[in-house]
């Protein structure tokens, strides 16, 4: 139930508010806009309550049953688009955020060498796995606490904010230590303890579509990010399981407008993990920006063919270099200009 309250409501007409919802066992979140604020009641059975119960208390102008599952990510608790701001970047903004580096931190020198070429193409963002979780446990699991260490030498020699991923509520504190944004991959989208505590952190987080659930599944998954009180949620699309087999995932570049359309939070696309393949890598990411995405998630290897993880989906250098060139393109026509 979203309860909308008049423009510049006193904050006691609001305290009532969330004190009559708690009385009536439900729990409240908070949507603080310029001139109004929005208050959500939360609650597996607020169908019992009459939305005139709060209809009548002053200061509220209307009184709505949210319909969808999920609740906070949706338009009708949040009309305005959200902005997550890592330094002085805006992911959700005008400006289509380009993230880009290798599938996994091997060392020093790759990293760092990687982090000035992607700099240099026009990437704001690093991203590279610490920890790696792998379908098979025999394969390269990352370099776990050494990788974050490099992480954070090539953060401080190139000044570019860092992403990713964690993988256990116990890693949470160590990693945003020095990672800018953590992500929460698709194998993990629905590990709902490290959610909760991602959730508390109150730092931003990247939450991947896993790789058989819906819009749906995935926007519900976000309230619970969003429910321990953290605003700075970043949605990413990187394909999902399907009965094609020429590519890795299906990159669902309708779900892109489908998040658009029912959810405030801002949608990025990787289009690394759907394609498998660094040939099939542009086309994706391409259609991907022109369908909306508000940036992307490239990976990005100084020698593929030597990477210990993902080698065929990553681009060399040059490719990467070419693609930004032909990104530019397409972020000028849909008008939302990269510099």
């Amino acid at each position: 139930m979203i309860v909308e309250m008049k423009t510049r409501a006193p904050q006691a007409q609001i305290d009532a508010v969330v004190e009559r919802a708690h009385s009536l066992g439900f729990e409240t979140q908070l949507n603080i806009g310029t001139d109004k604020v929005v208050v959500a009641i939360l609650g597996s059975n607020t169908g019992r309550v009459s939305t005139d119960v709060f209809a009548v208390m002053p200061g509220v102008e209307s009184v709505a049953r949210i319909m969808k599952p999920y609740k906070l990510a949706s338009r009708e608790f949040k009309p305005e688009p959200t902005i997550v701001r890592v330094g002085g970047i805006e992911i959700g903004g005008q400006t289509p955020v380009i993230m880009a580096g290798p599938c996994s931190i091997e060392s020093l020198e790759q990293a760092l060498a990687t982090a000035e070429a992607v700099k240099a193409a026009g990437a704001v963002m690093l991203r590279g796995g610490a920890f790696k979780p792998r379908s098979s446990p025999f394969s390269f699991q990352g370099l776990g606490d050494r990788a974050l260490d490099i992480l954070a030498e090539v953060k401080r020699r190139t000044g570019m904010p860092i992403v990713t991923e964690v993988l256990d509520p116990r890693q949470v504190d160590d990693v945003a230590a020095v990672a800018d944004i953590l992500q929460v991959g698709a194998r993990n989208m629905q590990n709902y303890p490290l959610l909760r505590e991602l959730g508390r952190s109150g730092h931003p987080v990247i939450l991947k579509r896993g790789l058989s659930s819906t819009v749906v599944e995935w926007l519900s998954t976000a309230d619970y990010l969003l429910a321990e009180g953290n605003e700075q949620i970043i949605l990413c699309e990187r394909g999902i399981r399907t009965f094609e087999t020429d590519t890795r995932f299906t990159l669902d570049i309708g779900a892109i407008g489908v998040v658009k359309r029912n959810s405030h939070l801002p949608v990025l696309a990787d289009p690394s993990h759907a394609a498998g393949h660094f040939e099939l890598v542009p086309c994706l990411a391409k259609g991907a920006l022109a369908a909306g995405a508000d940036g992307l998630l490239i990976e990005v290897h100084p020698n593929p063919v030597q990477a210990l993880s993902d080698g065929l989906q990553s681009l060399t250098f040059s490719d990467f270099r070419r693609l930004m060139g032909e990104l530019r393109q397409v972020a000028a026509a849909i008008g939302r200009p990269m510099a």
